[in-house]
């Protein structure tokens, strides 16, 4: 499947030439080696007004991205747990408020970091119960073993909690692992970026009787005809997945990060409802219209508009910002005016951050540069797709909001 252009930019208040500034600037990342290909696709009112591919899915073996080119998506699979989790929400299975514990009982006497180090460290009892709503808003004081930031990072990773889990472990297993690790802080008291939404996946797993590739399939993904986003890539697709790049220390150009890449040709042990899909162009803006429509794509209902409403508002206490509200020393990693609610950054004021947006936009993105927003005001939607991790490398996603942006001109 494509997404091919299917209105007249202008038609929907897009100046052409402006629109294709989009093009020309990406271009140079690829032309000057720092990114080998990149997908970008702009939608307005529900109709595609931007569509481009440039450079190399691989550059190694010298094929180009394409309109089926396939994408990691990494945390761009957190909407999707969460949506999950809401449809189950909307049926009354559970509240916001209820104490996860009560369906997975590994977390009921969870404990807090509180001093010391990676080799001693000391912790106290959690005082409040980690609640659904903690995990959907990454409140609950969990964390990853990556982010090498704090104590509770160095522990994570001495438990094999890093870019992935112990080996051989499923689901059930990491969340039960996770359990056993101090938390950073006080559920409710801090927002912190973590596995919050891996044990929302494996919640819903208990909750629904099913397991989470199960649901995804025959619950969202099936429905949203998102036919080519799956947990892993067959040899029959192994050529249409990107290769995953790096950038070199002292270059910045783009190098090859096979080891970690190889790891989506493998069927995994676990389904990462926090990292763990591959997806498409077409399938993610599929997601995205669904998103933008209120919860509803084809005649295909998976949420009510309502719900979808409440999901994109802040929900952070005080109607907090992430500059706020999050751990001392994530300042560098954390936009002043963002919001988050269940599931999603949500735009609080677009100000703070010099990035033009709309209050009440909400987005998320992938570790591997990937991205995507959905602007309600403006009805407008993007997504981008490229392969070079960690995010934080470029700022490719501001770039893109600001060329997008100054390209509205109704």
């Amino acid at each position: 499947m494509s997404v091919a252009v299917s209105t007249d930019p202008g038609h929907v208040g897009f100046d052409p030439a402006r629109l294709a500034r989009i093009d020309e600037h990406f271009a140079r990342y690829v032309d000057d080696g720092r990114l080998a290909g990149w997908q970008i696709v702009v939608t307005r009112r529900g109709e595609v007004a931007h569509s481009s591919t440039y450079g190399l899915r691989d550059r190694e073996a010298g094929t180009p991205v394409e309109a089926d080119t396939l994408w990691r998506i990494y945390s761009m699979t957190k909407p999707i747990t969460s949506v999950a989790a809401m449809m189950l929400w909307e049926e009354g299975r559970f509240e916001l408020n209820d104490p996860v514990s009560r369906w997975l009982p590994e977390f009921a006497d969870v404990r807090v970091y509180d001093r010391g180090s990676v080799l001693k460290p000391f912790t106290v009892p959690a005082v409040e119960p980690i609640r659904i709503w903690h995990l959907l808003t990454h409140t609950a004081g969990l964390t990853y073993g990556f982010a090498q930031v704090s104590v509770v990072d160095g522990l994570y990773r001495t438990a094999g909690f890093d870019l992935d889990v112990p080996p051989g472990a499923d689901l059930a297993a990491a969340s039960a692992g996770l359990a056993r690790l101090p938390l950073l802080f006080q559920p409710g008291t801090s927002w912190n970026y973590g596995v919050s939404t891996d044990v929302l996946g494996r919640l819903v797993e208990v909750i629904s009787g099913q397991s989470l590739d199960a649901f995804f399939a025959e619950r969202i993904l099936g429905p949203l005809g998102m036919t080519d986003t799956r947990w892993w890539v067959d040899a029959a697709d192994a050529k249409r997945l990107a290769a995953l790049y790096a950038p070199h220390p002292a270059t910045g150009q783009a190098v090859r990060a096979d080891g970690v890449g190889r790891a989506a040709l493998a069927e995994p042990t676990w389904h990462s409802g926090g990292g763990g899909l591959v997806s498409t162009a077409a399938d993610y803006h599929r997601f995205t219209q669904f998103l933008l429509r209120g919860g509803e794509l084809d005649g295909v209902r998976l949420l009510g508009p309502r719900t979808v409403r409440f999901m994109t508002r802040n929900h952070l206490p005080g109607n907090r910002d992430l500059a706020s509200f999050s751990p001392e020393g994530f300042a560098e990693t954390i936009l002043d005016g963002i919001g988050f609610g269940l599931g999603f950054a949500v735009v609080l004021d677009p100000v703070p951050s010099r990035v033009p947006s709309s209050v009440g936009e909400f987005y998320w993105g992938g570790l591997a540069s990937t991205a995507f927003w959905v602007d309600p005001v403006e009805e407008v939607t993007a997504l981008l797709f490229t392969q070079l991790m960690p995010s934080s490398t470029y700022p490719l996603r501001s770039q893109l909001r600001q060329l997008v942006y100054s390209s509205l001109v109704d």
